[in-house]
């Protein structure tokens, strides 16, 4: 097979789909070049047998190990819209069944909601700026699982700013009062518990910071240097293994203080200023400045992770395509030589102290929400809060009472009602 670096070449999931991926040791991961007589991950026994592994991850059917972290790529594109790239999103399953969404960017839910994990379980929420490539898919989550399943308000952890309107709280306030509508109509017929949302601000300027802290989970913080003061860098470590979350950011002191020799690095490596300037639409000025002064460059992206030395380094915050990539990481490679993802959304990283696996999320197009553990709360009795609807607006609505009374009466009877 052939080498770059020194380290193994790369493997195609799907496609369209291409991701530069190494393990651990350095070990040739592209199984697909076996014989004939072997399939990816293993010997088909029988005409009939069941498949070997496929280098796929199938949400909701494999348990995590106890000492085990599950960490899903839900968006790793840009603030332009593309299908098959959302904006930021990272998720963090732990084997003791904690489960943490690092920012919530534009059309992240999609891929987040095909995972088909009960929404009473993604009601932690870090947010690494309010940049809306970052928070902008907060209303699907709010709105989505409020009507499908969550039965307890929202928590939201985040950074302050340079002055209080400029922080998470006044964010998320406003939010909600910009919704006002959406929620006023829902708390008639649905209850007002899962529509709240829980803010925990904390200082943007404190380094490594314990922000959270529950369960053997422990998630810290530190500033980091994009467009303006606010964003942070968290860390999340958890049964003695440690990832780092960059959000958006210029290399800076405190990333390469708290992140070195970290299981797993995530960092953004942009776009090349040319890229910019040919496919983003961008003027050379501002391709230049936002690509090495705003973002972090392949080549700055390349000396951060030489300089850390990671586990396993995962860069992400560019459209993955023929265009882009493989300049990406020839810019990567120029510096560093170590493990290294180059992400795209649905990838999926399973991560012990002895190993790091690395696959494609396989999921529906159609999910439908999950049950979990908790009855879901039923709607507000009747007088406890103020309806939307004016008797002016009732007096139009036209009787289906003989279309749909049979219909309703079968429901009440099955279910028990009255």
């Amino acid at each position: 097979m052939k080498k770059l670096c020194s380290l193994p070449v790369a493997m195609t999931f799907g496609a369209g789909l291409f991701a530069i991926i190494w393990n651990v040791a350095g070990e040739r991961i592209g199984q697909w070049l076996l014989p004939a007589a072997q399939a990816a991950g293993g010997v088909v026994t029988s005409p009939t047998a069941a498949a070997p592994d496929r280098y796929a991850y199938y949400p909701g059917t494999e348990e995590l190990k106890p000492d085990e972290i599950r960490l899903i790529a839900c968006g790793t594109g840009m603030p332009a819209a593309r299908r098959d790239q959302a904006a930021t999103c990272w998720l963090v399953e732990l084997g003791n069944g904690d489960k943490f969404l690092f920012d919530i960017g534009t059309g992240s839910m999609v891929n987040v909601a095909a995972l088909m994990i009960p929404y009473d379980f993604l009601d932690k929420v870090f947010l690494s700026h309010l940049h809306t490539d970052h928070w902008g898919d907060l209303s699907t989550l709010w709105a989505g699982g409020w009507t499908a399943g969550r039965t307890r308000p929202l928590k939201i952890w985040g950074p302050s700013g340079a002055t209080r309107e400029m922080g998470t709280a006044y964010a998320v306030e406003h939010f909600l009062k910009a919704y006002n509508w959406d929620a006023q109509t829902r708390n008639f017929f649905l209850s007002a518990t899962p529509g709240k949302i829980e803010v925990k601000e904390f200082d943007y300027k404190a380094e490594n910071q314990i922000v959270y802290q529950e369960n053997g989970a422990t998630i810290r913080a530190w500033p980091a240097i994009h467009a303006g003061d606010g964003p942070v860098s968290y860390s999340l470590d958890w049964n003695g293994l440690k990832i780092v979350i960059g959000g958006d950011t210029f290399p800076n002191k405190w990333y390469i203080k708290h992140a070195a020799n970290v299981d797993v690095a995530i960092h953004e490596t942009f776009h090349t200023p040319e890229q910019l300037f040919q496919l983003y639409g961008q003027s050379p000025q501002q391709a230049l400045g936002v690509g090495t002064a705003v973002h972090t460059s392949p080549q700055a992206f390349g000396k951060v992770m030489s300089t850390i030395k990671p586990r396993h380094a995962i860069g992400y915050h560019f459209f993955n395509e023929e265009d882009t990539r493989y300049a990406i990481y020839e810019g990567i490679r120029q510096v560093y030589s170590g493990p290294l993802s180059l992400a795209v959304d649905n990838m999926v990283w399973n991560i012990t102290k002895d190993k790091i696996k690395i696959r494609m999320a396989i999921s529906p197009d159609q999910a439908w929400s999950v049950n979990g553990p908790n009855k879901p709360p039923k709607p507000p009795a009747r007088g406890t809060m103020p309806d939307p609807m004016t008797d002016a607006i009732k007096a139009g609505r036209w009787n289906v009472q003989d279309a749909q009374g049979p219909m309703i009466d079968a429901f009440k009877k099955a279910h028990g009602m009255k």
